[in-house]
């Protein structure tokens, strides 16, 4: 092989191995909400993104199989090119056979393994991470067309993989299988941010506060029905811009008559009046959580968190509707005590 070729192929399949790179990163640093929405607004690539986020164990087998394929035809092509190209212009210069060869194959696997990190590992996996929605969306159809293809490889490879796994009792967890934070894992996570210098002093403290709270129940801080701010599913994105103007209110309740369906953000009408679309509140509303009166103030704080929320609804043991909580009340309850 001439080394124009060995080139060629080498750049292809650093850009190969930076596709699946980025594609594994991508699906797992997402938000599902934020391509929930963009589906339901017809996006057909952030569909494609959440399906591959659905059956997640699947893809990350799909991308360790391309990355796996691609640094073995680093090792299979670009390696003895570039070796092949330089042991010539060591031995002319008067090294031996031998040892121009060694310092060939030295310098090639130094220079595609500098390559194959930066342009094919680091720099693909920053991107993803940096822009998790943008890249899932980018990557997904193409790398679920892949996953496609070699499924039935990545189902026996999952397959062996879980079964050695129950040998020394492990349960693999399934595909979209819940995964909640527990309050000691949540204080685990804010004191190591804390020591790495990620959160203030204060957060620290509301945080541990929030974590330790006593089992106090949110009731008293219950927003009663008649004080929610909202608007109806059929507003439209200016609809919304007032009404947060008028109230001073950044998130408001979407109601279908007298029964909420959601919660839409001042932030997504100016981005929707922005684009000129013609889009009803209940189009731009997304689901919240929601919690019972008696309901710790823990439980409620770990519920909004786990569900990046920042209000819930509170309906009754017989799902009437009682009011919403907000996140702000309940922390600052915590950090100022009765």
């Amino acid at each position: 092989m001439n080394l124009s070729t060995g080139l060629l192929l080498t750049l292809l399949l650093l850009i190969g191995n930076g596709f699946f790179v980025a594609a594994e990163f991508a699906l797992v640093a997402a938000k599902r909400h934020r391509l929930e929405k963009a589906a339901a607004q017809g996006s057909r690539a952030a569909a494609a993104a959440l399906a591959g986020i659905k059956e997640l164990s699947l893809m990350l087998a799909g991308a360790q199989l391309g990355i796996t394929l691609c640094s073995l035809g680093l090792g299979v092509v670009s390696e003895p090119v570039i070796a092949g190209t330089l042991t010539p212009l060591f031995h002319t210069i008067g090294l031996p056979e031998a040892a121009a060869h060694a310092v060939a194959f030295v310098i090639a696997l130094a220079l595609v393994t500098f390559l194959h990190m930066v342009i094919g590992e680091m720099a693909p996996k920053s991107w993803a991470i940096a822009h998790p929605e943008r890249s899932a969306t980018l990557l997904a159809p193409p790398f679920r067309a892949f996953t496609v293809v070699v499924r039935p490889l990545l189902r026996v490879l999952n397959s062996v993989s879980n079964g050695l796994l129950r040998l020394v009792r492990v349960h693999p967890r399934a595909d979209g299988e819940a995964n909640p934070r527990t309050p000691q894992q949540l204080q685990h996570l804010v004191e190591e941010s804390r020591r790495l210098g990620l959160i203030e002093s204060d957060d620290h403290a509301v945080l541990t506060r929030a974590l330790h709270a006593p089992t106090a129940k949110i009731a008293p801080l219950v927003v009663a029905v008649a004080d929610i701010v909202g608007v109806q599913g059929g507003a439209s994105a200016q609809d919304v811009i007032d009404t947060s103007a008028a109230t001073r209110r950044t998130r408001l309740i979407v109601w279908d008559d007298q029964t909420p369906i959601g919660v839409v953000h001042v932030r997504d009408a100016y981005l929707a009046r922005r684009a000129a679309r013609p889009v009803p509140a209940r189009r731009l509303s997304h689901q919240t959580p929601t919690l019972t009166p008696g309901t710790s103030i823990t439980d409620a704080v770990t519920t909004l968190r786990a569900a990046h929320s920042q209000l819930a609804l509170v309906r009754t043991a017989d799902g009437a509707l009682e009011g919403l909580i907000t996140l702000d009340d309940l922390l600052t309850t915590l950090l100022i005590p009765a």
